[in-house]
């Protein structure tokens, strides 16, 4: 494969790895309208589906950032494609974090150590969600500048 497509693949499994958030999130929503008596058998089959969903994604990346690395001489792409996993490895753990801390909040309202944790939770989910754009802006820019 060339670079051209790899980044292209790259770009669909991107957009497949976006999708698999919005599945979880939506899952998430499911899971806490089942409260008092929370479903979890079904929240933790989605969870299983969407962590293999995600390991799929991210080894098929791996072997991307692999080609651009080596046979193909692009490092500075595989640079990009390295850190972004890397903050996504960061999002998909504040976004568990961020689950948990959701599910205690609605489950004890008036602790307001609850509510700070899931504040903060979102404010470095945030934090994460603009690097990873960034990087996706510079690995966009590269990408095209060879092209």
């Amino acid at each position: 494969m060339n670079v051209q497509s790899l980044v292209h693949r790259f770009y669909a499994l991107q957009t497949e790895r976006v999708e698999a958030y919005r599945l979880l999130e939506e899952g998430h929503q499911a899971y806490l309208r089942s409260s008092p008596d929370y479903d979890f058998l079904r929240y933790r089959q989605l969870v299983h589906e969407i962590t293999v969903a995600f390991n799929g994604i991210s080894q098929e990346i791996l072997q991307i950032k692999n080609n651009l690395e080596g046979p193909l001489g692009r490092r500075d792409l595989a640079e990009h494609l390295g850190q972004i996993q890397e903050k996504e490895q960061e999002k998909l753990e504040l976004t568990a974090q961020l689950q948990l801390a959701k599910q205690n909040l609605q489950d004890q309202p008036g602790v307001e150590a609850h509510t700070q944790e899931v504040q903060e939770l979102k404010h470095k989910l945030i934090q994460t969600i603009e690097a990873i754009s960034e990087i996706l802006q510079d690995f966009k820019y590269d990408s095209e500048e060879s092209s």
